[in-house]
This record gives structure tokens, C-alpha cells and sequence, in this order.
């Protein structure tokens, strides 16, 4: 990102062609590196490998934050956050932009906490390996 480009409140969700990132930026996230640091916060026990991905605080869609937008929303939080998660296999990650996609990503989230078993864990992570190789959905 650009200097000064933050959003105060974290609310701007980074977009694909986002005018705030820069090369190296782009080349990062592209190739999904960014999510490297995050293997420090598994490590402390913050993180899951698998898990739901974590959303910034005052993330919102059409000005409305996520929690009003799906009831069960907060049921994310009863498992810790991951890297990679169900929803994100997919092919629901990136920015939300319709209430929508709030409800996909959240109904894929809850799919994984009820039936979450070491094989699921093994399934997400496998298929995100053959993601990443592929250069499936980063930005």
C-alpha cells in the first residue's frame, strides 16, 4: 500500500486493481505471501491453519456491517481463525460486495464449523495447495 492509503476504520476492503497497492504490493498478494506473516499468530496459538477467515473489524457491505447482514454471523467467532478456510476453496474470497456474497462466505463458514473433522482440515489444505500453485483467485 501507498503511504497514508490505510482506512482509519478498516472498513474499505482491498479490491482487485486496487489503486492503493503498489507493484511489489500486487506481486505480494498475487503470489500470497501476505499470509506468511499470519503463521506466527498459528504458532502463538491466535491461528488456525483451517479456519474462517478473519475480517477487519468494521469491514461492511452496502454500509451495513456483517453481522447485521447474517444472523448466525457471530457463530464464526466459537472457532479460532484460519489462513485458509472452506469458503475461501471455494472461491469465495477476495472483497464482498453484495450482501450476497456476505451470505455465501458466512453459509460455507458455518458448513465447516459443523462439520468440521481432521479430514476436512486435510481436504481445505490440500486444495488450497493446488490453488496456490495454480494462482487461482489472489489479488
Amino acid at each position: 500500500m501507498y503511504v497514508d492509503a490505510t482506512d482509519p476504520d478498516a472498513s474499505h476492503q482491498t479490491s482487485k486493481d486496487d489503486m492503493r497497492v503498489t507493484r511489489v504490493g500486487r506481486f505480494i498478494r498475487r503470489n500470497s505471501l501476505d499470509e506468511f506473516p499470519q503463521l506466527y499468530n498459528v504458532i502463538r496459538g491466535e491461528m488456525s491453519i483451517v479456519g474462517p477467515r478473519p475480517h477487519a473489524l468494521k469491514t461492511s457491505v452496502d454500509g451495513k456491517p456483517l453481522d447485521t447482514i447474517v444472523e448466525e454471523y457471530a457463530f464464526r467467532h466459537r472457532v479460532k481463525p484460519g489462513i485458509t478456510g472452506w469458503a475461501q476453496v471455494n472461491d469465495a474470497r477476495g472483497e464482498m460486495v453484495s450482501v450476497d456474497q456476505v451470505k455465501k462466505r458466512v453459509t460455507y463458514d458455518l458448513y465447516y464449523i459443523n462439520n468440521w473433522s481432521i479430514l476436512l482440515d486435510i481436504k481445505i489444505i490440500v486444495i488450497t495447495m493446488f490453488k496456490l500453485a495454480r494462482g487461482d483467485g489472489a489479488y
